[in-house]
């Protein structure tokens, strides 16, 4: 029991690191967009590059701010039931919808996105507009990164709802 809520612990703490990195992507990708419209209107230069790097950034930080959105219960469902449930009935509905839609969603998209970004990787696929970004392989990999950290996540959330489920308490 100590060992499963340590593990708990532990993944939490890992989301909370993905919700941080995520904040951090945003500022870069904040920047990134300051310096992109500056040089446009102000010095009418266009990047190919910094515009690709927009959306890379976004995607990145998108796909990783999922596992703290899913810590942090920000996720979408069916909230207007949800929230009227007690704490029994939050755990069964984290636990079923953990097992039977977040996990095999989570690991089936893992599994593709693997092949995906190796495939990119082998083909050294780079953008297709002269003077975008190379090494495609690295955006495309972060949908697997993704899928796995919300597995993760998913995992503490059916500890969590164990715990709950455990106490024996409806409050």
């Amino acid at each position: 029991m100590m060992m499963l809520s340590r593990l708990e612990l532990w993944i939490n703490k890992f989301s909370d690191c993905c919700g941080i990195l995520a904040s951090l992507l945003f500022i870069l990708m904040l920047f990134n967009v300051f310096y992109d419209v500056l040089a446009r209107y102000l010095f009418n230069q266009v990047s190919i590059g910094m515009q690709e790097m927009e959306w890379h950034l976004f995607a990145a930080m998108f796909l990783i701010a999922i596992p703290y959105t899913i810590r942090s219960e920000g996720h979408v469902r069916v909230d207007f039931m949800y929230e009227n449930f007690g704490a029994r009935g939050k755990a069964w509905v984290n636990l079923f919808g953990t097992l039977f839609l977040l996990l095999p969603f989570s690991l089936l998209v893992a599994w593709f996105g693997i092949a995906f970004s190796y495939q990119a990787f082998e083909l050294s696929e780079t953008s297709g507009d002269p003077g975008g970004l190379p090494y495609r392989w690295i955006i495309k990999a972060m949908i697997s990164v993704s899928s796995l950290a919300m597995s993760l996540s998913g995992i503490a959330l059916i500890l969590g709802a164990k715990r709950v489920l455990e106490k024996g308490d409806n409050s």
